[in-house]
């Protein structure tokens, strides 16, 4: 009887998290995390297009809506097909996967499952170290606790960005960024101090901050 319950549960296991995927069901899901990746990275960007001329109140109330409705949507296909890695979906599909997890903040149960199957794939090549550094990274944040690769920002007053909550490991942390592809975090945080100010020029001007305030 033990063996028995054991053989189902290993099978329950086997078919809950398909694998092998035809060609037709493979396009169909690239197709799918395809329209999931665009809406994305609209609602997470600053509002353009069509949007630029949202009240605050009304994009947010967009943001939320996509970002809740497209974690229902990735939870499924995670129970459903395990993590989406290079082999299902490609590598633009791997990433768009991740992003949406990435977003999926008030989820943070559902980020840690996703984090533990990213690892596996990332020690098999079929995903993007670097996006496991991100997501881990992203989950300590939403734990309100330190990073260890300083992925996630905040900008100080003056646009210079700094890592969220903090670091882990400030003298090993460019050793840790290197295992998983990342650049040395100097050179991160002053290409994200630059964007920062390229993006909110007109405001850090007024402040009289009249360049990017790079670490040196």
């Amino acid at each position: 009887m033990y063996k028995r319950m054991i053989a189902i549960s290993l099978l329950l296991t086997i078919l809950s998290c398909k694998n092998t995927l035809s060609v037709t069901e493979k396009r169909d899901l690239v197709n799918e995390i395809d329209a999931m990746g665009k809406i994305d990275q609209v609602a997470a960007y600053i509002p353009q297009g069509k949007y630029a001329n949202y009240s605050r109140e009304k994009w947010n109330t967009f943001k939320d809506s996509v970002m809740a409705d497209n974690t229902k949507k990735a939870e499924l296909l995670y129970k459903k097909y395990g993590y989406l890695g290079f082999d299902k979906v490609g590598e633009k599909g791997e990433t768009q996967f991740w992003a949406i997890v990435q977003h999926s903040d008030k989820s943070v149960d559902f980020q840690n499952k996703v984090l533990k199957s990213l690892k596996k794939e990332v020690s098999k090549k079929n995903a993007s170290p670097d996006n496991y550094a991100l997501l881990y990274d992203r989950i300590k944040i939403n734990n309100g606790e330190k990073q260890l690769f300083g992925t996630q920002l905040e900008y100080k007053k003056n646009g210079q960005a700094i890592p969220k909550k903090g670091l882990i490991d400030t003298v090993n942390v460019d050793n840790w960024r290197a295992k998983y592809n990342l650049e040395p975090l100097k050179k991160y945080l002053n290409f994200m101090t630059e964007r920062n100010f390229n993006m909110n020029k007109n405001i850090l001007i007024k402040e009289g901050i009249t360049e990017p305030v790079f670490y040196k």
